[in-house]
């Protein structure tokens, strides 16, 4: 019995250490038509001040392009890299925006003011221990991302951070799954279409991070099963959770805190890296979502159907639905992002002022655990807030609802 466990060990051992090679990156971006530029091409970059690549529709020979998603904080620029196949790059593309901020802030709102805000709370509640317990992790394990040479890097706005496990692949599996699992029952729809639906969302997302360099198989495969383990361990759990969130008296200030004390007692980095900000920004938000959902419940704005009501049918897609749904998206980002900038510029300089922090270099200040911390819980605290209450009362104010 000893010698089988030991043979497995040791064969489990071999596996992740062949799934952790970087030459299986670089072979798959090979396969993929990703190569560096040989001597003597044209070095051209289509790349906007800001680090995002806008790239082009056709493939000219000797033409290179700089690495997506600048890191602002730490001037990180990647090397170049010639594209042979523009339909994989694009599809990666989107792929790994799927895990980005630009997506969860888009993607958010949207099911919660046009599809089904019960589902969405739960799925954000979801997300963010997903993420939360993925970013602690990786500061736990601490193992380096693929090594470059051999594996090209396309995007270094995450390469301050360590692999294992992949948060892209954590939150590319938990997002679809807990939709179809949440919605299952309420909504009636196939759930074959639906599973479909979340396996190919997940596939794409954790190729995506191999096809961008950064991270190895053993990472995305980790960050897979970590997430499966992360729902089946708090998806019996989000009932209680939720009304906890909405009834209790005192949820906002016990979720403020809970938040809060996690956010500060998580790292002990040796060096600064995204994880702490990105941490930081999603337990804000979550936080803000949260106590969204109370005040929204206490104010009797959030009715529940009755049971006999479900399960509710998808609608038609009709125009003039499609032009409901994208007129509150854009009314509602309208009055968001704003509140993000506003949030952004008050809270840094001010963070700066409490911690005596000197603000003359905003790079460097952003470093700042005193500074980052606050600036990045409060700032998206407030836009989680205004996502689940502000906006939903503006859109019953001028006739959206």
């Amino acid at each position: 019995m000893r010698d089988a466990m030991a043979a497995a060990v040791t064969g489990l051992q071999r596996l992740a250490h062949s799934l952790q090679d970087p030459e299986k990156v670089a072979a798959f971006q090979r396969l993929c038509g990703v190569r560096r530029p040989l001597e003597g091409e044209e070095k051209k970059t289509d790349c906007h001040p800001n680090g995002v690549g806008n790239g082009t529709a056709t493939q000219r020979r000797g033409k290179t392009h700089q690495a997506q998603r600048r890191n602002s904080l730490t001037g990180e620029e990647g090397e170049p890299f010639v594209i042979r196949n523009w339909l994989l790059y694009y599809l990666f593309t989107f792929g790994t925006e799927l895990g980005n901020e630009l997506f969860c802030i888009s993607f958010f709102p949207f099911w919660i003011w046009n599809v089904d805000p019960y589902v969405g709370r739960r799925v954000i509640i979801v997300w963010v221990w997903v993420m939360y317990l993925g970013q602690c992790t990786k500061d736990v394990i601490r193992l380096p991302r693929p090594l470059s040479p051999p594996v090209i890097k396309m995007e270094v706005f995450y390469n301050s951070e360590y692999g294992m496990p992949s948060t892209h692949a954590m939150s590319g599996t938990a997002i679809p799954l807990s939709l179809v699992l949440l919605s299952l029952g309420r909504w009636q729809y196939p759930f074959f279409y639906g599973l479909l639906l979340a396996v190919i969302w997940c596939c794409l997302v954790c190729l995506s991070r191999v096809y961008m360099g950064m991270h190895s198989i053993l990472d995305v495969v980790v960050g897979v099963l970590y997430a499966i383990i992360v729902l089946i361990v708090f998806l019996p759990a989000l009932d209680l959770i939720d009304n906890f969130n909405l009834t209790y008296e005192y949820s906002p200030l016990i979720i403020i805190s809970l938040h809060l004390a996690l956010g500060i007692f998580s790292f002990t980095l040796d060096t600064w890296s995204t994880s702490r900000g990105d941490t930081a920004q999603l337990l804000g938000s979550g936080a803000g979502v949260a106590c969204g959902s109370h005040v929204r419940y206490m104010m009797g704005l959030m009715p529940e159907p009755l049971p006999s009501m479900l399960p509710f049918t998808i609608p038609a897609i009709t125009v003039n639905l499609l032009g409901m749904a994208l007129l509150r998206v854009f009314v509602g980002l309208v009055i968001l992002l704003p509140i993000r900038a506003v949030m952004k510029m008050v809270t840094l300089p001010l963070a700066c002022k409490v911690f005596g922090i000197p603000c003359d270099d905003i790079r460097k200040a952003r470093q700042s655990m005193q500074v980052e911390l606050p600036y990045r819980y409060i700032t998206y605290g407030v836009v989680g807030f205004s996502v689940m209450f502000f906006v939903p009362y503006m859109f019953t104010f001028i006739g959206l609802q």
